[in-house]
C-alpha cells in the first residue's frame, strides 16, 4: 500500500514527482514504525511513500528521476540535539589534539604550529580529545606547554569544562599564585602555590578565553561551510547549537545568505549565573524570541548551566576521589526562577545544563515554580541538557511537568574513565538512564555534545544500544535500547524537541525531505557494524548535500 495526499489534493496541489527513490527499506521513524519501499519527492518535500517499490510509478513523468537501489536503506537525516556546531567548525583549523597519544606528542604538534605562526599569535587546540588517550593519563601543565613555545600564548582546551594555558597565556590573563578562584571555577595550583595552567569550569577558563581574539568573519564562514559538508557526509541534517554568541549568529546568517548552510541549525543564546537584573536586561536586549527564522536557520532559545563537567558536577553525595567535595549548583533557585519567568513570558524556551543528581533536582525545583507561575506553558518549553543522574522520582517529576530531556551517550563513552574515578562504580553505571526515561514517558531526544565528543551519530546509536564506553566497558546494561529506538531518538524525537514534528524528522508526506541512505541496514544489522557506518548519500530539503557516488545523478 502507499501513503500519499488525498485525490482532491493531488489534483490541486501535487505535481508529478521530481524524483522517486526505490529502496530495500525506508524507515519512517514515526510512531507506527512503518517501513516503505518507495518515496516520491517534489521540491523540498516528501509527497508520497509506498510499501510497494512500484507503488508510486504513477507519479513518474518525463522529468522524473527514478533511483532504483534495492540494496539501500533510507532513514531520516540525523538531528543532533546538542552539538556545538560553530565551535566544531572553528576546531577544524586548530591543532588537532586528538592525534596525540602522549604529552610529548601534543607538545610537538603545538611546536609545529608555532613554527609557522607569527610571534604573539594565539595557538589553540581542538577540544575533541581526552587525557585518558594520552600515555600519562593526565592533562599537560603550563611548564610542559612552554616547551613548545615561549613566544605564543597557548590554550589547550578539552571539551567545554577544562583547559590548560601556558605560562605566557597565564601572564596575559594576570593569573598568579595569589589569584583567587572565581565563583564556581578552579585555578589549579602546584604544591608551592604556582598555577599549573589547568583551569576548571567556565568561570576560570574565561579568564584566559576572553583574551583570545575571534577569527576573521570570512574565515569563520569558510570553516562553517566546511563543517556543514563534513556533517552531511555523516548523514546529519540538523543540529541544535547550545551556545552561540551574537557575533557567531552573524556567521550562521552569512553562510545562510550565501546558500551554503546545508545543516539546519537551531542556535541558543547563553545567559549566566549572576546579577538577575543584568541577565534580564541581556535577554531583553536580544529583541527576538524562540522560533525566529526559517527551516534552515531558526533560533531555538536560551541556555544556562546549573553545574559543570565531571569534576564540577553538583552531586547529592561526595565524590569518590574527594570525600570532602560534592560540587555546588551554580544558580540560586530564586534567581533562576526570576530570570526564567521573565524569559518564558517573552516567548523564550530554555535549556539548562545539569549532570549531577543535585543539579537535576535543583533545575526541576526551579522549573516547577516557573510552570506553576505560568499556567498553560507548552510542554517542552523547558529542557534539561544531559541529565546524567536522575532517580525514578525525578524522572516521574520531569514527565509530569512536561520537561524535555536531551541526552548524549558520547559523553559517557568519552569521559567514562574520569566519571568512574570521580563518581564511583555505582553512580557511573546509573548515568544516562535512557530506557528508564522512555518508560517514564518523558520527551526524550538524543545527540552528541560534540565537541568534546565525536559527532558521528552511528557511534552514538551504537552506544545507546550497547552502553559501551571507550575505556571502562559496558556501564548500566539495563538501560540499553534497541536500534530503531536509538535512531528514532536521534531523528523524530529531536525534531519534536525543536517543535518541528509537523515539518520534518520522519519519512511521511508533507515532511521536508531530509534523508540519509546506507548500504547496511542500521536497524537490523549486527550492532558492531554500526561503528564506522557511513551513508552513501544524504539529502536536506530534497537537495543532495552528500553523494560521492553520484547515486542521485545530480
Amino acid at each position: 500500500m502507499s501513503q500519499t495526499v488525498s485525490p482532491r489534493e493531488a489534483s490541486a496541489t501535487v505535481r508529478l514527482a521530481d524524483s522517486i527513490i526505490r529502496a530495500g527499506a525506508i524507515y519512517s521513524m514515526a510512531g507506527d514504525r512503518k517501513a516503505y519501499r518507495a518515496i516520491a519527492l517534489r521540491d523540498e518535500w516528501i509527497v508520497a511513500v509506498s510499501e510497494d517499490p512500484h507503488g508510486l510509478d504513477g507519479l513518474v513523468s518525463a522529468g522524473t528521476q527514478v533511483v532504483d537501489e534495492p540494496g539501500v536503506t533510507i532513514i531520516p537525516a540525523f538531528d543532533d540535539n546538542h552539538n556545538h556546531f560553530i565551535l566544531a567548525a572553528e576546531n577544524l583549523g586548530f591543532v588537532q589534539a586528538d592525534q596525540a597519544h602522549s604529552i610529548t606528542e601534543l607538545v610537538d604538534l603545538i611546536r609545529q604550529r608555532a613554527a609557522s605562526s607569527p610571534a604573539g599569535q594565539w595557538i589553540r587546540t581542538s577540544t575533541t580529545w581526552d587525557e585518558s588517550n594520552l600515555a600519562e593519563k593526565r592533562l599537560p601543565t603550563a611548564e610542559e606547554l612552554d616547551q613548545a613555545t615561549s613566544e605564543h600564548p597557548v590554550w589547550v582546551k578539552k571539551g567545554g569544562h577544562e583547559g590548560v594555558a601556558n605560562s605566557l597565556a597565564l601572564r596575559l590573563a594576570g593569573i598568579t599564585s595569589q589569584t583567587p578562584d572565581p565563583p564556581h571555577g578552579t585555578i589549579q595550583h602546584a604544591a608551592d602555590g604556582t598555577p599549573t595552567g589547568v583551569l576548571l569550569s567556565t568561570p576560570a577558563m574565561s579568564l584566559v578565553e576572553h583574551l583570545i581574539p575571534p577569527l576573521p568573519l570570512e574565515q569563520q564562514v569558510l570553516d562553517l561551510r566546511q563543517a556543514c559538508q563534513l556533517y552531511n557526509s555523516y548523514g546529519i541534517g540538523t543540529v541544535r547549537d547550545p551556545i552561540v554568541t551574537r557575533d557567531q549568529l552573524l556567521v550562521y546568517q552569512t553562510l545562510w545568505e550565501r546558500g551554503g548552510l546545508t545543516v539546519r541549525s537551531r542556535p541558543m543564546f547563553l545567559f549566566t549565573p549572576g546579577a538577575v537584573a543584568e541577565q534580564i536586561a541581556d535577554i531583553a536586549s536580544l529583541g527576538v524570541r524562540s522560533g525566529f527564522g526559517d527551516d534552515l536557520l531558526k533560533i531555538w532559545g536560551l541556555k544556562t548551566l546549573m553545574d559543570g563537567g565531571p569534576f564540577a558536577a553538583a552531586l547529592d553525595q561526595p565524590y569518590a576521589n574527594n570525600p570532602n567535595f560534592s560540587g555546588n549548583p551554580f544558580w540560586k533557585t530564586d534567581d533562576l526562577v526570576e530570570v526564567a519567568t521573565f524569559a518564558v513570558r517573552r516567548g523564550w524556551r530554555i535549556g539548562i545544563h545539569a549532570i549531577g543528581d543535585r543539579a537535576v533536582r535543583t533545575v526541576l525545583d526551579a522549573y516547577e515554580r516557573v510552570i506553576t507561575g505560568n499556567p498553560g506553558l507548552k510542554p517542552g518549553t523547558l529542557v534539561i541538557e544531559h541529565a546524567f543522574l536522575a532517580d525514578a522520582t525525578q524522572r516521574a517529576r520531569a514527565s509530569r511537568l512536561g520537561v524535555g530531556i536531551a541526552v548524549q551517550h558520547p559523553l559517557l563513552y568519552a569521559q567514562g574513565a574520569q566519571l568512574l574515578a570521580g563518581w564511583g562504580k555505582e553512580r557511573t553505571s546509573q548515568i544516562l538512564p535512557i530506557r528508564s526515561w522512555i518508560e517514564a514517558g518523558v520527551q526524550l531526544s538524543a545527540g552528541s555534545d560534540s565537541p568534546p565528543t565525536a559527532f558521528d551519530p552511528m557511534q552514538s546509536v551504537w552506544g545507546m544500544v550497547t552502553r559501551g564506553t571507550n575505556q571502562i566497558g559496558i556501564q548500566g546494561a539495563e538501560q540499553a535500547i534497541d536500534q530503531y529506538t536509538a535512531i528514532q531518538l536521534y531523528t523524530a524525537a529531536s525534531a519534536q524537541l525543536n517543535w518541528e514534528s509537523e515539518r520534518r524528522g520522519t519519512i511521511q508526506p508533507r515532511r521536508l525531505a531530509d534523508l540519509a541512505a546506507y548500504r547496511t541496514d542500521p536497524i537490523t544489522c549486527p550492532v558492531e557494524q554500526l561503528l564506522g557506518l557511513r551513508p552513501v548519500f544524504a539529502m536536506v530539503g530534497g537537495r543532495a548535500v552528500y553523494d560521492p557516488e553520484a547515486m542521485l545523478g545530480k
